[in-house]
Parts: structure tokens; sequence; C-alpha cells
């Protein structure tokens, strides 16, 4: 392994989806459950998450496999992830078919003041806990009609989110190197007909990892889209090894990346530091007021719009722009504060004395096309040599619906008319 690779492994420790503690790497499995015969019959789909694999990283960094791959079948010319766009927001409604404000992950970090408790990504016991997640995960959907499912560290795998797990899966943790997912990948396709999983989720860190610690253009970066690119690569190839039709796959990030201003970062307002009268919830790319009396919401917002400067937007969560889906009218679980404050890239708020990292996303990708996202597609059941149009990203859990003949039982953002083109 390349000394670079090597290093890049070991910097994961430090990722933004780090664990506190000892992990168990070991698998769960759901006992007694085996696949309708109709379900055996059905196509295979493996969808693949790169996070922050940016939509342009494929070309820019020669991701020689991926490049060949959906050249074979179908590839976007970029994918717009949900705003705001960050990891396990988008993870989410890519699963689920539901805008972040309508599942209720509106942020890696976030605090419900009905339930009176805050919501954190590195915690494990909210990671785990399915009352946090709003909609029906894709693997939930499945197992409920008889398809069993497996998930390799997907956000919100390992909880009972929509009442149902996955029949195999693993918590997270970062021990697995991505050529060590894509074997345990091919062990469930190895298994007996009645209890081999035809709907595969896959998570690999390394790209977001890179992009945060060293920027979208460092030389880790492309490393990390070198080092996805071979273990996609080797799953292809290993897949075909085991002789078995029909096996598709949808590959996916959340969301992109871009160099933020680390050295003359924003400042938060000074007013909001009385804590007796606010709460503030800051993922520097997007700055959430809680305002404790809530008469005093009007007067805030004027004050706040006044002393604003050029780099950043004030909004009342009543006013965000409707194609965001993530103003109060879509704010189902009541999450998100009366009055936002969105930096413009590359501008980050950040407190006083507190370090960061020098790439970032979760800014609007509309406004920021370095947050737009990939989507590649291949397989029996893709179209060949096609490439559509940008497209959101909650239009996935319809395409993969569609791909194993469920039915969808809840109401989702995603329709299948957006991809349907897609398919043979």
């Amino acid at each position: 392994m390349k000394k670079g690779m090597l290093f890049l492994l070991l910097m994961l420790s430090v990722t933004v989806w780090a664990q506190k503690g000892e992990v168990d790497t070991a698998q769960i499995v759901v006992a007694g459950r085996y696949n309708t015969a109709e379900a055996e019959a059905k196509p295979y789909v493996i969808m693949i998450s790169a996070d922050g694999f940016r939509y342009d990283y494929a070309r820019k960094y020669h991701a020689e496999n991926l490049l060949k791959l959906s050249s074979q079948g179908v590839k976007a010319k970029a994918m717009i992830p949900a705003y705001p766009s960050i990891t396990f927001p988008n993870h989410w409604s890519l699963i689920t078919g539901l805008y972040p404000a309508h599942h209720g992950l509106i942020d890696n970090y976030f605090y419900d003041y009905r339930r009176k408790e805050p919501y954190a990504k590195s915690n494990r016991k909210n990671a785990e806990d399915g009352s946090w997640y709003g909609g029906t995960p894709l693997w939930g959907l499945a197992e409920k009609q008889g398809v069993l499912s497996a998930s390799m560290m997907w956000v919100g795998s390992a909880s009972d989110a929509g009442g149902t797990r996955p029949t195999y899966y693993y918590p997270y943790h970062e021990k697995f190197s991505p050529q060590e997912k894509v074997d345990k990948v091919i062990n469930w396709l190895k298994m007996p007909a009645d209890r081999r999983p035809h709907f595969i989720s896959l998570y690999f860190p390394e790209v977001d990892a890179a992009g945060h610690h060293y920027g979208p253009e460092a030389k880790q970066t492309e490393e990390a889209v070198h080092l996805v690119d071979q273990a996609v690569g080797s799953l292809v190839e290993k897949v075909r090894e085991t002789g078995l039709k029909n096996v598709n796959f949808i590959f996916v990030s959340d969301h992109g990346m871009i160099g933020v201003n680390t050295e003359h970062p924003l400042e938060i307002p000074a007013m909001l530091m009385d804590k007796n009268r606010f709460d503030y919830y800051n993922s520097e790319v997007l700055l959430s007021v809680h305002v404790k009396n809530p008469a005093e919401v009007p007067s805030v917002y004027k004050a706040l719009k006044a002393a604003k400067t050029a780099d950043y937007e004030v909004y009342l969560d009543k006013k965000l722009p409707r194609y965001l889906h993530f103003a109060e009218r879509d704010d189902r679980y009541h999450r998100i504060g009366q009055i936002l404050l969105l930096p413009k890239a590359p501008e980050i708020f950040l407190e006083k004395g507190k370090k960061t990292t020098v790439g970032k996303h979760g800014y609007d990708p509309r406004t920021t096309p370095e947050m737009k996202a990939t989507f590649f597609a291949w397989g029996p059941e893709f179209r060949t040599g096609m490439t559509v149009n940008e497209f959101g990203n909650v239009n996935v859990y319809p395409l993969v619906a569609e791909l194993l003949k469920l039915k969808i039982t809840q109401p989702v953002d995603g329709t299948i008319k957006v991809l349907r083109k897609t398919l043979q």
C-alpha cells in the first residue's frame, strides 16, 4: 500500500464520524428472516455512497473504474443534494426520499426542543435510536415486502427507524478498509438464495475525510478518490465472479466540497452571546438561532439584519427560499431555529479560538456548484451510454423501489418520473 494511502486510512480515526470508546466490529444479523419466493427472482441493487465525492471528482482525478462503468450505464451531469448539503441529512434523504425538514434529520448536530435533548452524529445512542429519524428507509421498505437487505454503515442503518432494521448490518466504525468492506458485501452475495440480500447499501468515508482536512484540490483528496475507485472496481469484478445475474449498481455521494476562508472567518454576532435570550447552533456553514422569548423574534431579526455584512444572509425561518424546502412550513419536527444566518461560500462562522478544517460543505448547491454530488448507475436494468441532467437526490428512493418492484407505502418527496427514463 502506498504511504499516502496508508496515512489516509490512519487519518480516518479523526473523521467527522469519529466514535468514542471501544467499537464492536461484529456483524449483527436479525434471525428468522428469509426472502420470499418472489423476492428471490428480483434484481439485486447495490447502492454505494462515497461521502464528499464531488460531482466533478471522477473526471478531475480520473477515477478510471467509475468513468468506465458510468460510460457503460447512466451518469448525471450532477446530483443536487438536499439543503443543507451536510452528511447525515443527505444520507437520510437518499435512503428515504424525503427532504431533511421532512424526515427530521436537519443537521449533524441539533437540539430538539420538544424532546428537550440534543442529537449528535458522534453519539452512538442517538445514531441507533430510530425515534430521531422520520420516513421509511429503503431497507425497511424492502424487508416489509419480503426482500432481505444488508447495510455496511449507512447513516441510520443500525437503528430501528421506520420500524425495521436490515437483516444484516454493521454499527458504524472505521476499522474496516474499503477492500474489507467489499469482501463482506461479497460474502452476503454468496449466501444461499433464501438468505441473500437483494438490497445492499455501502458507505465509504475516505473522500470526505480528505476533503475536510486538506481541501478539494489536495493530493490526499485525489488519493482518496482513487482508493474508492479501486474498491468499486474490485467490487464489480468480484460480483462478476460470483456468477450472479442482474446485479445493478448505483454510485452516489451526499454532497461536494469547497475550500473555505479559515484565515478570516465571520464573527458570530455579539448579541447572540446572551445565553439568557438565545441558543445558537453553528455548523459553520449554517447558523441556527433559537430565540427563547418568541415575542422577541421580530426585533432580533431586525437587529441582525441591520448588523449583517455582505458575506452572509439573515432569514426568518418563514422566509427561506421555497426551493430549499427548509422553511417553517417544511419543519415537521420543529427543529429548525426561528432565525437562520447563511454565509456565502467560501465564508464560515467560527467561534473565537476554535479550530476547524479547510474544506467544507453545507451551502446551497444552487448558488455554490461545488456542493453538487455524483450519480452513476450501471447494470442490466439500466440503459447504456446515457447522460441525464441534474436532479434532486430525493429521486433516488423511487428509482430503487422501481428496480426492486417495491410499493412505496408513504408519501415521499421524490418521484420515479425523474429517473424512469434511465431504466431499460
